[in-house]
This record gives C-alpha cells, structure tokens and sequence, in this order.
C-alpha cells in the first residue's frame, strides 16, 4: 500500500497549482485519468519517490519514505518515463538491464544471466544485437520495463505509457503487465486510454486541479 498523508506540492512559480492528497492506496492496479496539467504526473513522480512533497508524508505500508535513500526507494517504487528513451543510459540491451544489478553488487556473470532471461521475458532477443539508440519506441519501452523489474520493485508507475504505440504494441505491454500483476506488483497507470486501462482490470480513479476525487 502507498499512502498519502495531508501531501501538499507546489512547482516553482505555479504557485495556482498544488496538489493535495489524504490518502492513496495501490491496489492490484489503479488507473489515475485527468486533464493535461491536473497533477497526474506530479502523482506518479510523488509516489514514486522521485518528487518530494513540500508538506505531509508518503507511506509504503506504514513507513515514511523520507526516511529512506534513495536505493531503497528504487527498490520498492520503479517508474517508467513516458519517453522510455529519456531513462535508457547503456549502448546495448544487455548493459541496460545487467547494470542495476552489478551496482546493487551482483557478479558480471549472474547479472548477464538474469538480463538475459528478462530479455527472453519481454521479447527483445531480437534486439541484442542493436544499440539501443536505434531501437524502436516500444522496444525502448520493454527494455526500460525490463531494466526496472531486474531490480524488483514492489511498486510500479507508468506515465501514459500507451503514447506512440500502435494496436499490437498496446495489446502487448497489457499482456506483460497482466504478468506482472500476476505477481502481486502494485500499479499506478496514468493514461488518457480508458480502454487500455480496462484490460488491466484498473480501478479508475480522477485527479482535477491536484485533487484525488472520490468516486
């Protein structure tokens, strides 16, 4: 569970917007819809750890994460961009998936092992022997996926991340995030796609203004 207590945020000379948050819970999927501009990217990036809030807390099932560096955030909360290119830092497939995991400590080896089978899990073998720069925008987007499963988080958010994608490509990212769910990951999809959002099973909720509205 991710809870909000009393969370406040305000950008840097948009003092008209802030956004205020009792209380959040992930169930097994949540679809957060709203206007361009409402704050549904603000709560992502809050729940994900990756903005902090001015005032209040953010909980993962009872514990501040204030209190929590930034690893430790990684490795409960993983947030997928919704230009997936803008978090791909390696050349090549392989290096982006086994380089969280040799920093976390893992042996060269073993590291290429698991990213290779996280290659075979979300259909890029195709890709191995491509730079990453020449991939193509939904291969980008499962290899940044598979990048941040490596590290297991028990949380995910992902920021419109039907954008660019044709019919196949969004029926494939619902099949792997159906597998994911599978597993008991938390997801937070923030999506304009309500009929994306329904084949994931999402409770839909409504952000306007930087309000998370009842019902």
């Amino acid at each position: 569970m991710i809870r909000f207590e009393q969370v406040t945020f305000a950008y840097p000379n948009r003092q008209d917007f802030r956004l205020t948050v009792d209380f959040f819970a992930s169930g097994a999927c949540t679809a957060l819809l709203g206007e361009n501009g409402s704050g549904k990217t603000t709560f992502g990036k809050l729940a994900a750890g990756i903005l902090k809030p001015d005032t209040g807390r953010i909980l993962y099932d009872g514990q501040d994460i204030a209190g929590l560096k930034l690893g430790e955030i990684g490795r409960q909360a993983g947030y997928l961009f919704q230009e997936p290119a803008r978090q791909i830092f390696a050349a090549r497939p392989l290096e982006e998936i086994a380089f969280p995991l040799e920093l976390r400590g893992m042996a060269k080896p073993e590291a290429e092992q698991k990213a290779r089978a996280l290659c075979e899990e979300f259909e890029l073998n195709d890709t191995l022997d491509q730079t990453t720069y020449t991939l193509s925008r939904g291969e980008k987007q499962r290899l940044a996926l598979a990048a941040i499963m490596a590290c297991e988080p028990r949380f995910l958010v992902l920021d419109e991340p039907t954008t660019g994608l044709d019919r196949r490509r969004r029926e494939l990212l619902a099949a792997t995030l159906r597998r994911l769910l599978a597993r008991d990951l938390g997801l937070l999809v923030i999506t304009h796609d309500r009929t994306f959002a329904e084949s994931l099973g999402a409770d839909p909720r409504f952000i306007k203004e930087g309000v998370l509205l009842d019902g």
